[in-house]
């Protein structure tokens, strides 16, 4: 399935850390920049995680909340969380069904081998459940400060 920018973005119902669930349209009333990323704990993940926690208070400002989403478990999002004191949740897609619904879950290319995989995606979501924006192929460098100002352009 792909999501376009004027969809209704799918809800979710997703474990985060520390055993809590997180629901999309339990944030309704707040813009969310959804972000959906390969691994906790490599490099560019890493990078994207913390440009995003840095700025979390400008986002906050702009009535908009962070979400990271990856396959990973919860377990592993704790220590990601806690090793990078991230101040946003993440959610445990472990079963891929959340990927597969904004269409990130695709093919890719690396080093000459083919595999699926998550491709670095960033969704932002209105206050209404809208998907208002949306950034494929995310290169990191600069993408947390050109989501913020178009949170804040909302």
């Amino acid at each position: 399935m792909t999501v376009n920018i004027g969809d209704k973005a799918p809800d979710f119902d997703l474990p985060t850390y520390s055993a809590t669930h997180l629901s999309l349209k339990n944030l309704r009333g707040k813009n969310v920049v959804l972000y959906f990323y390969p691994k906790d704990m490599t490099p560019g993940c890493t990078t994207e995680a913390t440009d995003f926690r840095d700025l979390a208070d400008a986002f906050a400002k702009a009535n908009t909340l962070i979400v990271g989403a990856s396959r990973d478990s919860s377990a592993r999002h704790d220590k990601f969380k806690a090793k990078h004191k991230l101040n946003f949740d993440l959610l445990s897609d472990e079963d891929g069904k959340l990927c597969q619904a904004y269409g990130v879950w695709q093919l890719k290319k690396f080093m000459g081998r083919e595999f699926m995989g998550i491709v670095r995606t960033t969704f932002l979501i209105d206050s209404l459940g809208v998907i208002r924006e949306i950034w494929p192929k995310v290169k990191v460098r600069a993408h947390a400060e050109a989501v913020l100002e178009a949170a804040k352009a909302l």
